[in-house]
């Protein structure tokens, strides 16, 4: 690259317009760029096994016949056939080293692929050979343990058998014990059932007479109750009876009166009519109605 550059440079320099000779390197750096891309490249397609086609043969060939003409031209336009012969060799080796390291590398890469199939086969068949072993191995084996299974099977079999014989005679005894217990239960059992027959009975009759307890209870609790809830109704109505204040009442009669219209139900404004007091203080009494618990309460007549 280096002798190229320096053998191009004169004949672009004398063909570059004035004040741009300091561009006459650049071309040959390029094509000898183009050159180094292009044998790179067949160099990993040719390790990776791949094939790009004509394409990179023509793109190969176009850089080694553009460095030969770059590098022999001057002498050819001057008519020097020694400069010529000269400055030949150079390109002339890099187009044939490019060819032939391509078929160098194709070669070695047929070579390297040929005794790894040749090791994966050798491998292969070693592999197949330890999986041989192997299985005779694990046979002899399973044909060991069938025999120690089956004799161990003969040893468990009569040992069984001994002790089925032996449970069964321990069983015909807890049986006939079994029958004598159940026997003398029954008769237990038979007592006990009179027993908690007539203790039911009893506590029957004591839970009958409590229910009849509770519910005469009950039924008192709530006479009483509708009994004040009357005397709260007609209290209420007496309260109300005297119709609407001329004037304002004395606060605790006004009290009572709101109280009163609260439980009848009456509306705030009526409250108001009967007593003469603000609606917003009627309102805060219609309130604490409502947040005291719902029971009877005296109200004076």
């Amino acid at each position: 690259m280096l002798y190229s550059v320096l053998t191009v440079t004169p004949l672009m320099s004398g063909h570059t317009p004035n004040g741009w000779h300091w561009t006459a390197p650049i071309l040959p750096l390029v094509v000898d760029a183009a050159v180094v891309i292009v044998v790179r490249m067949d160099s990993t397609l040719a390790r990776l096994g791949g094939d790009g086609g004509r394409w990179p043969t023509v793109l190969r060939w176009l850089t080694g016949l553009m460095t030969l003409l770059l590098n022999v031209g001057l002498s050819a336009l001057q008519g020097d056939l020694v400069g010529v012969a000269v400055h030949s060799v150079a390109p002339l080796l890099l187009i044939v080293t490019a060819e032939t390291s391509l078929a160098y590398r194709r070669a070695i890469a047929s070579a390297l692929a040929a005794r790894e199939s040749a090791e994966r086969a050798e491998r292969a068949e070693r592999e197949h050979q330890a999986e041989e072993r192997r299985q005779r191995a694990r046979e002899d084996r399973l044909a060991e343990w069938e025999a120690a299974d089956r004799s161990e099977r003969e040893r468990r079999e009569h040992e069984e058998r001994l002790a089925r014989e032996q449970r069964e005679h321990e069983a015909r005894m807890r049986r006939e014990e079994r029958e004598a217990a159940e026997r003398r239960e029954s008769t237990e059992r038979e007592e006990k059932a009179r027993r908690e027959a007539a203790e039911r009975a009893e506590r029957e009759r004591r839970e009958r007479e409590v229910s009849e307890r509770e519910r005469r209870e009950r039924e008192e609790h709530l006479a009483r109750e509708q009994a004040e809830r009357d005397a709260v109704e007609r209290a209420c109505q007496k309260l109300l009876s005297a119709g609407p204040a001329t004037e304002r009442l004395p606060e605790e009669r006004a009290r009572e009166v709101a109280r009163a219209a609260g439980l009848v139900g009456l509306t705030q404004r009526q409250a108001v009519e009967l007593t003469g007091w603000s609606a917003g203080w009627i309102a805060a009494r219609y309130q604490e109605l409502r947040d005291t618990p719902a029971q009877p309460a005296p109200i004076a007549a």
